[in-house]
């Protein structure tokens, strides 16, 4: 992870927020335009959203529902049942950001981690890696926090830090460790009619492109790396994308060639959004 968890969010609606998008989905497993008309779904069906969706992810501050976009990606803590209701009724699908892969001191359910599974600082204040070896502890944690996601009407899962295997945990993880965890998570989201995204785990995309019904990705561009992605774009999948240091000049051709959902924002995720 290149940019792990971030500050969180709360949603303010404005009572006066009556326009509505239509939002995409498919029902086929693998299931580039911003057109609202490619987000809808028939009842029950796990969403699927397509290449292409435009898309808003905010994590900071008070959340700015006005966005024309008919995807939003937002807390999961942070943001209520109501919240998340009411961007539906803006015809917006709604993703819950959920940590995954570090343990955070200021989640209400940071003492149900026991200290056995936690491993060294991930470069952000108050947060360290999680020993995902631990199946069988991390399991009924996360799958409680996918409870709260699924309780509060999200559509779908974006499962943070999974990628720990490739930095210094304090835990010696492996890819095959990686696979196993990352293979979990998707389960427990599909087992609770979530669907959920694979996050900047590019090296294992091969073998996990079945388990997920979508991609994020930071800075593929500026590492050079969003050839890498096509499998989910290929395979009917959005690969919903952001840039942080380098501006829309440098990277939106290649995106639209590629069939990416991308813009530029900052760091901390707030409101600003420049999208291709």
């Amino acid at each position: 992870m290149r940019a792990p968890a971030r500050p969180r969010a709360r949603i303010l609606l404005p009572a006066a927020l009556t326009a509505a998008l239509l939002a995409g989905c498919s029902s086929h497993p693998d299931s580039h335009s911003h057109s609202p008309a490619t987000a809808t779904d028939s009842a029950g069906a796990v969403w699927k959203p397509k290449p292409g969706l435009a898309w808003q992810w905010q994590l900071d501050g008070e959340v700015e529902p006005t966005v024309d976009v008919p995807v939003y990606d937002i807390d999961g803590f942070e943001n209520s049942k109501a919240d998340v209701a009411a961007l539906h009724r803006a015809g917006r699908k709604v993703i819950c950001y959920v940590n995954v892969g570090a343990w955070e001191n200021f989640r209400p359910d940071k003492d149900g981690f026991p200290r056995s599974v936690l491993g060294k600082n991930n470069g952000w204040a108050g947060e360290r890696w999680l020993d995902i070896r631990r199946l069988s502890v991390l399991r009924p944690i996360m799958e409680r926090r996918f409870d709260m996601c699924r309780d509060k009407g999200f559509d779908a899962v974006e499962p943070d830090l999974v990628e720990g295997y490739g930095n210094d945990t304090g835990f010696l993880l492996t890819a095959a460790d990686q696979l196993r965890y990352n293979r979990m998570i998707a389960d427990i989201a599909h087992e609770r009619g979530l669907s959920v995204g694979l996050k900047n785990d590019l090296p294992q995309i091969p073998q996990l492109l079945a388990d997920f019904d979508f991609a994020v990705d930071e800075e593929c561009a500026q590492y050079d790396e969003c050839a890498r992605l096509t499998p989910f774009i290929k395979a009917g999948k959005a690969v919903f994308h952001v840039e942080y240091k380098e501006p829309t000049s440098a990277f939106c051709a290649e995106s639209r060639r590629l069939g990416l959902s991308s813009m530029q924002k900052k760091l901390e995720l707030g409101v600003w959004r420049k999208p291709c």
